[in-house]
């Protein structure tokens, strides 16, 4: 939300920019244990952006309607839509900061800008080639899973413009582990009626976002040092597949260790996750596993959780390349 120096709630813009630019700057990043990602072609490199901004001199516009300095909503499109095909960069933040640098050039009266992205994913298709299956190239399938987001926020300072605060993000990450998983130990008493559960099938709901210690870095100033949401993903894999897990808190925080251990450029990484676990109808045959489950009813369970780099500093011996206490699980 962007706030005047005075305090004062002001800002306006537009949203669902709808942005599909085609071949833009390949993206190669630095690879990490746990990751086959080594960088995207951008054939589609395609946002769903959110504009807003602010300064003292719109005041006006809300308290007399006067419209003389009030740049359109509409002219705010077209700016974006205009500048996507100028961006020479490869990734949503460093589109996120070109856009918001040009604006501010383009109209002098405007101090801050608040800007956030969420990538459209698109994925190559498979078809046949000379030598077996290969990437299509040509043809995309859009998905509807998991995507990266980004959020900046710059203001119009006396030594130039600057970017004050950002976030980075994966969201809508859905992952169910069918074995591996319990909740036991809980806090029993008149109001509990949910059983020891000893080896459950676990459906998370998950959102994780990260912030670098140095902010330029989360305006593509050095891609060596650039983090990949896709990394942060297969962290997230990697980590529930790897550890038996008794709670999603715990899950969540051995995610937090590892992607804070990989990317030393971090400062902090936060979770938002909800639990869907499936409901049992039929308790998993003890020895082919198979089972049936169906949708759990509302109202679900929640959590957050934070980890700031002096917490892992703080806690060496819980150290992520070593094995956990909860141990690792042989899957069936």
């Amino acid at each position: 939300m962007l706030n005047l120096a005075n305090g004062r709630t002001l800002y306006y813009g537009k949203g669902d920019v709808l942005t599909y630019r085609t071949y833009a700057k390949p993206l190669t990043v630095n690879s990490i244990p746990e990751s086959s990602f080594r960088g995207d072609s951008n054939v589609i490199f395609a946002h769903n952006l959110t504009f807003s901004v602010s300064s003292e001199q719109l005041l006006s516009s809300f308290t007399e309607g006067d419209n003389s300095i009030v740049v359109a909503t509409d002219s705010m499109k077209n700016f974006i839509l205009r500048h996507a095909g100028q961006f020479n960069g490869s990734t949503t933040e460093g589109f996120l900061a070109f856009v918001s640098r040009r604006f501010f050039e383009t109209y002098a009266h405007i101090t801050a800008i608040e800007i956030r992205g969420d990538r459209i994913p698109f994925q190559s298709l498979q078809v046949r080639g000379e030598e077996g299956f290969e990437d299509s190239g040509l043809v995309y399938r859009r998905s509807h899973n998991d995507h990266a987001s980004a959020s900046l926020v710059y203001k119009r300072e006396s030594q130039g413009t600057q970017l004050v605060s950002h976030w980075c993000g994966l969201t809508d990450l859905q992952l169910i582990k069918v074995s591996g998983s319990s909740f036991f130990g809980f806090i029993r008493d008149e109001y509990t009626t949910l059983p020891d559960s000893y080896d459950r099938p676990l459906f998370i709901f998950l959102n994780i976002y990260w912030c670098y210690t140095n902010i330029e870095d989360a305006a593509e100033a050095d891609l060596e040092r650039y983090v990949p949401a896709e990394q942060i993903r297969d962290i997230a894999h990697h980590v529930f597949h790897e550890y038996k897990t008794p709670s999603i808190q715990y899950l969540i925080y051995q995610i937090a260790l590892l992607i804070l251990t990989r990317f030393p450029q971090l400062s902090e990484v936060r979770f938002e996750s909800n639990n869907r676990t499936w409901e049992t109808v039929v308790e998993p045959d003890p020895v082919t596993h198979a089972g049936v489950f169906t949708e759990p009813r509302p109202p679900f369970g929640f959590q957050g959780f934070s980890l700031t780099r002096e917490d892992l500093d703080h806690n060496e011996e819980t150290a992520v390349d070593s094995n956990a206490s909860a141990g690792k699980i042989n899957q069936p």
